[in-house]
């Protein structure tokens, strides 16, 4: 028996060691694949490496840790060639999956930190996926933090100033790297880097100054300074290229050219004296050249430049047919975006307008290929705000050859584009989610709630759980990995075909003119369609125009400041009505407004279509007494509206109220009362009145009502709504399956929130057009509770009366201005303009009206036929008797 078991140890003893050596062969053989290829790093070397890869992968065998970690080491080498090799998007995946077995095993003894998360990292920021960026950034700094690792700290401090940058947060950015100056202990190098970047900040944030020329000095003297440390470090030629770049930009915009040029000698030559000459970073070389050449006015230089930024990206470039490169040769490269955009510049310079388009349309086509590669909703937000600038450059000429050649095709044309720019992200959202699997559903559940923890605990500021937060960017990061991983069908808005035709028929179906706004920033524009044609009209952004703007909406902060001065309102509300260019045509009555940034916090019915002296708040010429207005998002949510249900209307009431509370919502008890007169439902009232409650009952009603408190947030804070148990974010909404016929909002600012031009205001409102909610009645304001329940109640009213939602509102504020019983005080527009109806203008009842008539007429056609048979058959059988008589 002992010798039995002495055998079996030895049998054992011997495989172990045979396993071992197996292992430690695997090993071995990975990292000898690292050094052949790190010694001849080209591209056929890398399909090799690929290959080791790929082996390692495919055997099934229990991996140990140091194989584990030398597979991470592989990975990280591949991500780092596929990147110098321009395969930015292979390298990003291969960081993910490096960092992901890194994680998942627990490996350690490998700066995981420097290989892989700073340039993936890095890699996101280039690519516009921001909030990836960001939660890998926060990881390392975490990461670094715990193992005391400064300079680490600083590097993440450093990398995620460029991502609020880049974000349109460069006061955040400029806030982070002054707080590290002032705190942390620095080399002269770190130092020389973070002023780097301080100025940078400093230039980006200038032009929005009220002392612009003094933040340009500023810059200067931060980027000045940050040249005396880069000096002392001969390491840093690059950096210091860099800051001198920086200054040749500070002085383009100042528009001293001749020193912009002097600073961007400089640049070059720190440049050239580096060893790492990438392709992009060569390229990137040749921009500021090309863009500084343009400036001058040299513009075969600009030329020249700009081609070279072609052939040293896109192989097998040729200039033989055309300058532009062909299409489908292009990826998603922000230096070659930038050079697009030159190009159409240059084209415009020299009266070149349709070659401009041509290479505006190269641009956008790349815009498309970034915003394929982004997971989070932030991201693609922000990444539009390029696409914004561009789109209004395009509209300038569109305008331009319209003027030029008079054809209506310029201007379709100019419409199309605007309309490609409108909620980009609302809509792929609206289109998606029906395809996506039950699991992607789940993961993305998951994010949302793991995102929702993070921004709540960062609420706390001080007192915020840092811990708390990287445990859950980490759990964020896990589940955007495995997103990643689930191929999914997706449509891209910007490709889907806009049916001009099908649009003018359902305009003149449903007796409206739609008005959609373009706000850029020097210009709006403004597409009235009306009788299967489309105007446009252009409208300069200056003073007292951009003043009378932001004035007439300041109006309404304070419910005081238009009772007070009724004779301002008459002015601006007049001044601001010409201003917009809206149809005074009234043969149709219903009016689509499709309002862009700013416009999206204006109350259009309020604008008076008449010069007026009066201080009778109800006798006031509004826009209201000429049309009844709906909104929408786009004019694509217009057209492809969901009919409205046949069923019978009933009513999920939300009413928290708050008795005995500084809440206390006491009118809100008179709204309940008069929705439970009309419909019939289900009403949840004070401790019932509770998110779960909500959700559990939300998909069985036809109307959803919540009455109760709401904020619009700030920057910092998002949009969110009370329920009586618990406060909800706007973005908590977003995976909630919902598909009544109606949201009312019944509640302060629910339509207002951070303000993107591109997507619009991340308010509540926004939370359940996500959720699937297309037709809305929401508030632009903070809303009185009294006169809100007297406006509820006509609204309902008049729903009950057959009115259709787009007309109860509109009648509901008429009724409110008739009401003898409500003073004048009260009938300031305040009161009474604050809820905005988006959504399906069609009449309720007509389809099912026009259906009820089709039936009436088969049926009256078959009683008559069934009728004109039998007295066929009458006549049959006296023509049959008479024949048998005469027999």
């Amino acid at each position: 028996m002992n010798l039995n078991y002495l055998y079996v140890l030895i049998f054992l003893f011997i495989n172990l060691n045979v396993w071992s050596q197996k292992l430690a062969g695997s090993e071995n053989k990975i990292y000898e694949a690292i050094d052949v290829f790190v010694a001849k790093p080209t591209a056929q070397n890398l399909k090799t490496l690929t290959k080791t890869e790929t082996d390692f992968w495919k055997n099934t065998q229990l991996k140990s840790e140091d194989e584990l970690l030398a597979i991470v080491i592989l990975i990280c080498n591949k991500a780092y060639y596929e990147n110098q090799f321009g395969h930015s998007q292979n390298a990003i995946k291969s960081y993910e999956k490096g960092w992901q077995t890194y994680q998942k095993n627990k490996l350690k003894n490998y700066d995981i930190i420097e290989y892989c998360l700073k340039p993936l990292g890095n890699l996101y920021t280039l690519l516009g996926d921001y909030e990836n960026a960001e939660n890998t950034i926060k990881q390392y700094y975490f990461i670094a933090n715990q193992d005391k690792n400064e300079a680490q700290k600083v590097a993440a401090i450093l990398n995620l100033s460029n991502v609020y940058q880049n974000t349109g947060s460069a006061i955040k950015a400029i806030d982070l790297i002054e707080k590290t100056i002032q705190t942390e202990k620095l080399t002269a190098t770190q130092k020389g880097i973070l002023l780097n970047n301080l100025g940078a900040n400093y230039i980006v944030t200038a032009p929005q100054s009220s002392s612009k020329q003094n933040s340009y000095e500023e810059a200067e003297k931060t980027l000045l300074n940050a040249i005396v440390f880069l000096k002392k470090d001969k390491s840093q030629n690059e950096t210091l290229s860099n800051a001198y770049q920086n200054l040749a930009k500070l002085n383009i915009e100042r528009n001293d050219l001749g020193k912009a040029a002097n600073y961007f000698e400089k640049a070059k030559t720190e440049f050239y004296k580096t060893t790492n000459h990438e392709p992009r970073k060569i390229a990137k070389l040749y921009y500021q050249a090309a863009y500084l050449a343009f400036k001058q006015g040299k513009i075969a230089d600009a030329n020249q430049n700009n081609t070279a930024i072609f052939k040293t990206l896109i192989p097998n470039y040729s200039t033989l047919k055309n300058s532009l490169p062909d299409k489908n040769s292009l990826y998603a490269e922000t230096v070659l975006l930038d050079a697009l955009d030159l190009q159409a510049s240059i084209y415009v310079s020299q009266n070149q307008l349709k070659s401009a388009l041509k290479s505006y349309a190269l641009s956008f086509h790349i815009e498309e290929l970034f915003q394929s590669l982004l997971v989070y909703d932030n991201s693609k937000i922000v990444t539009q705000i390029r696409n914004r600038i561009r789109t209004e450059k395009c509209l300038s000429i569109y305008y331009s050859l319209y003027a030029k050649e008079k054809k209506q095709s310029y201007i379709e044309s100019a419409f199309l584009l605007a309309e490609q720019t409108k909620s980009i992200v609302l809509k792929a959202h609206s289109q998606t989610n029906a395809t996506r699997t039950q699991e992607e559903k789940l993961i993305r559940q998951q994010l949302q709630k793991w995102n929702t923890l993070i921004v709540k605990e960062q609420q706390k500021l001080e007192l915020a759980n840092i811990s708390k937060i990287n445990e859950a960017i980490k759990k964020q990061n896990e589940l955007m990995l495995l997103l990643k991983s689930k191929p999914t069908k997706t449509t891209n808005n910007n490709t889907t075909e806009f049916n001009l035709q099908q649009f003018y028929n359902k305009l003149e179906q449903d007796e409206a003119t739609l008005v959609s706004y373009f706000f850029g920033e020097k210009t709006i524009y403004n597409f009235t369609v009306a009788k299967k044609k489309i105007a446009l009209h252009e409208i300069v952004l200056k003073d007292p125009n951009r003043k009378t703007l932001f004035d007439f909406i300041a109006l309404f902060n304070n419910a005081n400041t238009i009772t007070e001065n009724p004779q301002d309102y008459n002015r601006l509300g007049n001044t601001t009505y010409e201003l917009l260019k809206l149809p005074s045509d009234t043969k149709l009555q219903n009016l689509i407004i499709i309002p862009d940034g700013v416009l999206s916090f204006l109350p259009f019915e309020s604008l008076l279509t008449q010069a007026s002296k009066t201080t009778n708040f109800a006798q006031m010429p509004y826009l209201l007494n000429e049309f009844n207005v709906a909104y929408s998002n786009s004019a694509s949510f217009y057209l492809n509206a969901v009919p409205f249900s046949k069923t019978k209307k009933t009513v999920l009431g939300i009413f928290p109220i708050f008795d005995n509370t500084p809440d206390a919502l006491t009118f809100s008890k008179n709204e309940l009362q008069s929705i439970k007169e009309n419909f019939k439902g289900q009403f949840f009232e004070n401790n019932t009145a509770t998110f779960s409650n909500f959700k559990t009952n939300a998909a069985n009603y036809s109307i959803l009502h919540l009455s109760t408190h709401a904020s619009s947030g700030d920057t910092e804070t998002p949009a969110s709504i009370k329920f009586f148990d618990e406060e909800v974010l706007y973005s908590e909404l977003y995976d909630l399956s919902l598909h009544p016929d109606l949201v009312v909002l019944s509640a302060c600012e629910t339509g207002l929130g951070k303000l993107y031009k591109a997507e619009g205001a991340m308010s509540i409102a926004r939370g359940f057009q996500m959720a699937g909610a297309q037709n809305l009645l929401f508030s632009l304001w903070k809303v009185n509770d009294f006169t809100t329940s007297v406006i509820m109640q006509h609204f309902y009213k008049n729903i009950k009366n057959k009115q259709s939602y787009f007309r109860a509102n509109a009648n509901a504020k008429r009724d409110f201005l008739k009401d003898a019983t409500i003073s004048n005080a009260k009938k300031s527009p305040y009161y009474w303009s604050a809820f905005v109806y988006y959504g399906n203008v069609t009449p309720h009842e007509k389809s099912a009206n026009f259906i009820v008539y089709i039936i009436s007429i088969l049926g009256a056609i078959g009683l008559f036929l069934i009728f004109n048979r039998y007295q066929k058959w009458k006549n049959f059988k006296k023509s049959s008797k008479k024949q048998s008589i005469k027999k």
